[in-house]
């Protein structure tokens, strides 16, 4: 099964890039975030995916929003889809199929409200605890931190800068103890520019100077089965790649 997340900064303006993406890469599972509109903003050839069980989660004032979606041929039966009780702006949508629950998040950047981002977060650890008592989890998005100064350039990584803050990384890692594993640095734990987004300025997506926070998390028995994650670097005009892993489940 593979597994995807991207934040297409903006459904409207990349729905040509994501048609094209699902088509060559055929994700089973794709959980897209900052999507930028309500379902009916969404343009009507990927409203209703062709061959996904589709949920689009925007609000109709181009901010924020989540989607996910599950390819129909691997989940026979409709999912479950629902909103944890600390999501008020249109940030996580969980879908539950076959026994497994998959999310849909996105961390606020905190960079206007930064208390609001530290509450979002301690909710997540909460949220995630509730989750697995169900059964296994995959976490998909963009969490707007970097977990360690390996995951982030050190052109970028300044004293202070939000996305490092040890309070916020703080909060990221109790929420992955509650039993999830981060795949793609499960997969490759000594790779120092394994980034997923890069500021539009000084062409630094070509020079690969950039962050990682976007994430695949999964507990810990699914994650056992990953065996490839991919960073589509080359992929679309949103400042994010896509990220997919492949699990054998």
């Amino acid at each position: 099964m593979k597994v995807a997340t991207w934040n297409v900064n903006g459904i409207r303006a990349r729905e040509a890039q994501f048609v094209e993406w699902i088509e060559s890469a055929a994700p089973d599972v794709v959980c897209l975030q900052e999507i930028k509109a309500a379902r009916e903003q969404v343009p009507a050839a990927i409203r209703d995916l062709p061959g996904y069980w589709n949920y689009w989660h925007g609000a109709s004032g181009g901010y924020s929003g989540v989607s996910i979606h599950l390819r129909r041929e691997t989940f026979i039966e409709r999912p479950v889809f629902s909103h944890p009780g600390h999501d008020t702006e249109t940030r996580i949508v969980q879908a539950r199929a076959c026994g497994t629950s998959f999310a849909s998040v996105y961390i606020p950047n905190g960079g206007k409200d930064y208390e609001a981002k530290l509450a979002f977060l301690a909710a997540m650890e909460g949220y995630v605890a509730e989750a697995q008592k169900e059964g296994g989890l995959i976490l998909c998005g963009d969490m707007n931190v970097a977990r360690t100064d390996a995951d982030i350039h050190p052109t970028h990584n300044k004293p202070g800068i939000i996305g490092t803050r040890p309070d916020e990384r703080g909060l990221l890692e109790r929420m992955i103890g509650r039993g999830l594993v981060d795949v793609a640095r499960m997969l490759d734990p000594d790779n120092d520019r394994l980034f997923t987004w890069w500021p539009f300025w000084k062409v630094a997506r070509q020079r690969n100077l950039g962050w990682r926070i976007d994430y695949i998390f999964a507990s810990e028995p699914i994650a056992r089965t990953a065996s490839a994650c991919t960073v589509f670097r080359d992929i679309g005009t949103s400042d994010h790649a896509p990220v997919m892993v492949t699990f054998a489940m």
